[in-house]
């Protein structure tokens, strides 16, 4: 069995912040692999699935960021996993809006979400880090998290999304590698021909990360909405 876990902050107030990227993720994956409803379990909400072969708990800790390895701990007691078996999505403010990144162990960069779960199961848990940019000064950043995508970001985040979801079976499966082609297959710009560019070979590493390409539009067709509300109504 796999836990994969989304980082954010509870209540409708957070739901749109930049911070709540990875509760945005697990939600993804729940709507687009038929999970069951969530419920609340292990302080949180939780839903339960299948993603090829793996049986898949995803968790959002109702604990608040800087409490969220109370839940992931409970989760891992009651399951009997291990760290190896725990992938933690979340938002990460060292890299460029929509790039993303697999990581396995390693330090939590001053993430409180990360800092918590550190103190609760270790460091070994795998991670995939989401960019969400970094507003270009340490005193900045609490607000750029805690705040809103921008509406010029609801276009590359919601293909971001449907590559996760796309990409979620492989990363059940422990394949890094084919997780990051999915996610780059939906970010890059199609090539003239109609065709998506053939994204370069990544690979995956217990200790290191890898990059995809950058963000893409999405052609909007001839649905009214702006690209903001079309993201947010999918999660609701």
């Amino acid at each position: 069995m796999k836990l994969f876990v989304g980082l954010g902050n509870p209540g409708a107030r957070y739901a749109g912040n930049r911070h709540n990227i990875g509760f945005m993720a697990v939600d993804a994956i729940a709507a687009a692999h038929g999970f069951s409803p969530w419920r609340a379990r292990f302080q949180g909400q939780a839903a339960e699935g299948r993603l090829g072969a793996e049986q898949v708990l995803l968790l959002k800790p109702g604990t608040f960021m800087n409490l969220s390895g109370q839940a992931v701990g409970e989760a891992m007691r009651f399951y009997k996993l291990t760290p190896a078996d725990v992938v933690v999505f979340h938002d990460e403010l060292d890299l460029a809006p929509g790039r993303v990144r697999l990581k396995q162990g390693g330090g939590h960069a001053g993430h409180n979400g990360l800092r918590s779960i550190h103190a609760h199961v270790g460091e070994a848990y795998g991670r995939v880090r989401l960019g969400i940019g970094h507003p270009g000064h340490k005193d900045k950043v609490a607000a750029f998290v805690l705040s809103d995508f921008a509406k010029a970001d609801a276009e590359w985040l919601d293909d971001l999304m449907r590559g996760i979801s796309d990409g979620a079976e492989a990363l059940a499966a422990g394949s890094g590698d084919r997780f990051q082609n999915a996610v780059a297959l939906r970010m890059q710009p199609p090539r003239s021909g109609g065709k998506p560019a053939e994204p370069k070979p990544v690979k995956a590493v217990e200790s290191g990360s890898v990059k995809t390409a950058g963000p893409a539009p999405e052609d909007p067709g001839t649905d009214s909405r702006n690209p903001l509300q079309k993201l947010m109504d999918r999660f609701r």
